[in-house]
């Protein structure tokens, strides 16, 4: 269920928009000048998109410019309707955002109701609606047995579970997930996975990962990305059916990321 509309939002956003997320010739560019999303004309509406792509294809930077960590260097992005270039709206913005970087900052001394508190504060919840929010976050995670433990005191899975759990305390209308199950063991992912299918019911989620099993298992969609451009857009199954028995992989689905990959000149000499 989606948070209500935040103060101030309701005076200023369109009252229809065919995307949560619209991009045309997206470009970002990072550290001297390079350029690590390349003209990119993306659309994600309700459902879980997958970003699949080798290292260095630019996932983390796209992730972050949805997030208005980083800010477009050419074209446009839209979000809910709203260009990302009128920083006036950025605050409204993130309130309808949950975002989970790959390495993301807390308290050690907090503990994790206390810090999942603390993140829907910041998100500007209303008081009397955070305290049944936090413990709803922290029991999809599977931390309710652990909420008054301090964070120092955790498994470094069960701190990135705690990150999931403070990107999803807003209910978010778009909710996006740089490598979530980086240190989860296999029946969290798939605790994981099946959090993935419910919340891309309802909202747009956009997970990060280089687990091709994780999309086939809980994406309804799959964006294949490498060397800042769109390789392929399309459902898993589609995926699959784009390799064949001589490619790479342990999997259609590897098969298949590894025959497009290779058919594209921007996957040469990216691994």
């Amino acid at each position: 269920m989606r948070t209500t509309t935040p103060s101030g939002m309701s005076d200023t956003a369109p009252r229809t928009y065919a995307h949560e997320i619209h991009a045309t010739g997206l470009t970002v560019r990072v550290g001297r000048g390079r350029v690590a999303v390349d003209g990119l004309d993306l659309s994600l509406g309700t459902g879980t998109h997958g970003l699949l792509g080798p290292n260095g294809a630019g996932k983390t930077t796209l992730i972050r410019a949805l997030a208005t960590v980083l800010h477009p260097t050419g074209g446009d992005l839209e979000l809910f309707g709203h260009s990302v270039r009128d920083r006036s709206h950025h605050r409204e913005l993130r309130r309808r955002i949950g975002y989970l970087p790959q390495e993301f900052g807390y308290y050690k001394r907090f503990t994790v109701r206390e810090f999942v508190t603390y993140m829907a504060w910041l998100k500007e919840l209303p008081d009397r609606d955070i305290p049944g929010a936090v413990q709803r976050a922290v029991e999809r995670v599977g931390l309710a047995d652990r909420a008054d433990d301090r964070l120092k005191s955790l498994s470094g899975g069960m701190v990135r579970r705690v990150g999931i759990a403070q990107a999803v305390v807003n209910d978010p209308a778009v909710l996006l997930l740089d490598e979530p199950t980086v240190g989860l063991d296999p029946a969290q992912r798939l605790q994981f996975r099946a959090l993935l299918q419910e919340l891309g019911r309802e909202s747009c989620v956009v997970v990060s990962t280089h687990l091709v099993e994780d999309v086939a298992a809980a994406c309804t969609d799959v964006v294949l990305f490498d060397q800042g451009r769109l390789v392929f857009q399309g459902t898993p199954d589609a995926l699959a059916s784009a390799g064949t028995p001589d490619q790479p992989g342990d999997s259609p689905l590897e098969r298949g990321y590894s025959a497009l990959l290779s058919n594209s000149d921007q996957g040469k000499g990216s691994w």
